[in-house]
């Protein structure tokens, strides 16, 4: 980022002026996650329910999903003008299931504006213009697209990172996914109340939990077996899922966990299984 650049490793080096840069850095990275969040939360979470699961599988194979040319070229787009009206014409002419649209175009084109910002190559403006042009624009397709209300299963979901884990992104789109299948979801930042206290309180037929790297292994094995002594239901099943897991899928078994997700569409499935033993 331009405010990093010529800070060296050592601590003595680095001044008020280096240090107020990381600050200004760290806030506009924090704005667009933030804004990240937004998308996800404010207008993908709450809307993804109202597609069919049964007609989504009968035309999964049909499907041709974006390309991540067509992602980078999408984002590209966003930054570069405000066409929102053709844009809507052309998606809704694809013809593509809403959580295909959702999932594979603006998910993926929403993590790619954030990474033009980490790596230098967009501006923070710029960046978060587009987020903005993207959320408008899920809100307008979604208005368009949404039917029917999710029907209801009675179990309840808890979906939250691993302490010390920041990327929260997908977890709010596993969420979406449970809320499709009729699951009451409860997500939280695992910051602002205690997850074992939550669990205490409140009763969860499932936890699900994120982690992307090695490192906080040991801490998500710990929070796994405080969240089952803490639970007040005897009988909750504890899911992991996140990059860590899809490369080392074992380290499920050694966090304790009763089973492992590659993705969402896979986390409700698995979860689902789980309960019809």
């Amino acid at each position: 980022m331009p405010e990093m650049t010529g800070i060296g490793s050592a601590s003595a080096g680095v001044g008020p002026h280096s240090r107020r840069g990381r600050e200004s850095a760290a806030k506009r990275t924090a704005t667009i996650q933030a804004g990240l969040a937004r998308i996800i939360e404010g207008e993908i979470l709450p809307r993804l329910a109202f597609a069919h699961r049964e007609d989504r599988r009968a035309q999964a194979s049909a499907i041709r999903k974006p390309t991540p040319e067509r992602v980078g070229a999408f984002a590209s787009a966003l930054i570069e003008s405000d066409q929102q009206g053709e844009w809507m014409c052309a998606l809704l002419g694809e013809g593509l299931p809403l959580d295909v649209l959702l999932l594979d175009l603006f998910g993926p084109a929403a993590r790619h504006l954030g990474q033009l910002w980490e790596e230098d190559e967009a501006n923070f403006l710029d960046v978060a213009v587009a987020l903005g042009r993207l959320q408008g624009l899920t809100r307008a397709l979604c208005a368009r697209l949404e039917e029917v209300d999710a029907p209801v299963n009675g179990r309840r979901v808890l979906l939250m990172p691993c302490p010390g884990e920041t990327h929260l992104f997908s977890l709010t789109l596993v969420a979406s996914f449970f809320r499709e299948a009729g699951w009451d979801v409860v997500l939280s930042n695992g910051v602002n109340e205690d997850p074992a206290s939550l669990v205490h309180a409140e009763r969860f037929d499932l936890i699900g939990i994120s982690l992307s790297c090695d490192v906080l292994l040991p801490v998500m094995a710990d929070l796994v077996a405080k969240l089952r002594g803490a639970s007040c239901n005897p009988g909750i099943r504890v899911m992991v899922g996140g990059p860590l897991f899809l490369r080392e899928p074992a380290c499920a078994v050694t966090v304790g966990a009763d089973a492992a997700a590659r993705n969402g569409r896979s986390a409700v499935e698995i979860a689902e299984a789980l309960f019809a033993r």
